[in-house]
């Protein structure tokens, strides 16, 4: 098995896995500390090292409030070690790979964790990369900067460094990128052959990393979980780039709120500090949350660019769950209900008062419908609309969910199965469960290899198959409680939405 491996700063060691086929090197530096002088800005290189680094354990959490200390569904499901090590040195990733030797050229995973970009860490225990690596790809998990430290956008930084003045922890993860595809032959992997992934804010960031040409190359197909929106009553504003005047303001009221007037004396506060004043300001509604429009990293809206074909063209799977981000109109009555759509839809308001979901109500509205399911199709048949268009694979994840909090299938709860580690939830998951999440993680394997999810499953037998959605095939698959379903878009209420999306 291959226990050491060369990088560019020096060799590393890993340890076996639960599986001992496996190797897992974690804390792998991929960059210099952003700390000090390098606070605020885009990664720097790292130093190298003599001998061989022990890449035994995951490096520290990048900044962010406390795992673990509320009671929330994502404190009960993973986020459940408060002790966990956290610190601004945190820009380290972790392989997983099955090579016994350095040529074998298998098939790259290149995970970005997701957290609103707020929270989260390659440390969460759904993103074990062993049963994926299991199945002949290396499995990389790249951390990055987050929140003030990772998103600041400010008048002193972009004087100070034009060509880098924000999308920190957006940077992080193209030098992470970067790096894999100058070190990862090493660990047996192919660097032409490298996918990039991500579920809610990392699926914002493939989309922003798809969308930023001077990655052309660096990857040849993309997974974005829960990280296309889409509304069809108003301006869905999920991970639409500010301008650079909006976020310097914020960054603005941040030095204020902080007591301090430069960019060297906020260079200078404690990391933890900045922290905590952030997380009050967050909590206000001061959130760094959105990539910025900086003219360099980001010079596009990354949905318009994939409606409009000026993304990196590779194929893609995308989806969502199937209780997640439900958009609503907002009417007292039918009365208003009735102006709305008036105002929504124009002329069609009648054609939408049709279908009967128009006047479904419940207690956040009247007709509800899915914005990320809606964000991806409308991205797919813009994608479809150009000359040579991409494979674009559509997936729905409605499988009951145990537990005696009756979560459905709640944001991220998707990621146990597509990375087959079910059994380190504490939800009583049955054999039914587990046979899901082997059949999701073999099509996304079998995508990660080809880019095309189709083939055969770990066990030798052929796949359900799932054809690509296009204008003229409405093809989705659907990941249900009796397993995979290939099916074909049967909502008449949702063409309709699609239809008159702006």
């Amino acid at each position: 098995m291959l226990r050491i491996a060369n990088t560019e700063n020096g060799q590393v060691r890993g340890l076996p896995a639960a599986d001992p086929r496996i190797t897992s090197f974690k804390g792998i530096p991929f960059a210099a500390p952003p700390v000090g002088e390098n606070r605020w800005r885009a990664p720097q290189p790292a130093e190298n090292w003599e001998g061989v680094r022990d890449c035994f354990e995951f490096a520290p959490i990048s900044v962010q409030d406390t795992p673990g200390l509320g009671d929330d569904i994502y404190c009960r499901e993973w986020h459940v070690d408060p002790d966990i090590p956290m610190g601004e040195d945190c820009l380290y990733l972790n392989v997983w790979t099955n090579a016994k030797s350095a040529n074998e050229r298998k098939p790259v995973l290149v995970w970005f964790f997701g957290g609103a970009f707020q929270w989260g860490y390659t440390a969460e225990m759904e993103f074990d990369g062993e049963r994926l690596a299991r199945r002949d790809i290396v499995v990389v998990t790249v951390n990055y900067r987050l929140g003030a430290l990772g998103f600041l956008c400010h008048p002193q930084l972009t004087k100070e460094q034009p060509d880098a003045p924000c999308n920190f922890g957006c940077l992080d993860q193209q030098a992470g990128l970067r790096w894999v595809r100058r070190n990862i032959a090493n660990f047996g992997g192919d660097p032409d052959n490298i996918t990039i992934a991500g579920q809610s804010a990392g699926g914002g960031s493939v989309m922003a990393q798809m969308a930023c040409m001077d990655n052309e190359g660096d990857f040849k197909k993309v997974v974005v979980m829960s990280g296309m929106f889409g509304s069809p009553y108003t301006v869905n504003d999920f991970f639409l780039p500010q301008s650079v005047e909006q976020a310097e303001k914020k960054g603005e009221r941040l030095f204020e709120y902080l007591g301090v007037k430069t960019l060297e004396e906020a260079r200078k506060l404690d990391a933890d500090y900045i922290r905590s004043k952030y997380s009050e300001l967050r909590n206000n509604g001061e959130m760094f949350f959105t990539i910025v429009q900086d003219g360099h990293f980001c010079t596009q809206d990354p949905m318009a660019a994939f409606r409009n074909g000026t993304r990196i063209r590779v194929p893609v799977m995308a989806g969502n769950t199937g209780d997640e981000f439900i958009e609503y109109i907002h009417a007292a009555d039918e009365d208003e209900l009735s102006e709305k759509a008036e105002e929504y839809f124009g002329g069609r308001a009648e054609e939408f008062f049709s279908f009967p979901e128009a006047r479904v109500r419940n207690d956040s509205g009247y007709s509800p419908i899915s914005s990320p399911e809606l964000g991806v199709k409308k991205a797919f048949l813009g994608d479809n609309g150009q000359n040579a268009p991409e494979n674009c694979y559509y997936y729905r994840f409605i499988s009951d969910i145990p537990g005696e909090d009756a979560p459905g299938t709640f944001h991220s709860v998707d990621l146990w199965f597509f990375f087959e580690t079910l059994a380190k939830c504490s939800r009583p998951y049955e054999g039914r469960h587990y046979d899901l999440a082997r059949q999701m993680c073999d099509y996304w394997a079998n995508f990660i290899k080809t880019g095309d999810p189709n083939g055969f499953d770990i066990n030798g037998n052929k796949l359900h198959e799932w054809k690509p959605y296009t204008d003229n095939e409405r093809n989705e698959m659907l990941f249900t409680s009796d397993g995979a379903k290939a099916s074909t878009e049967q909502s008449g209420f949702v063409r309709f939405l699609l239809d008159t999306m702006k």
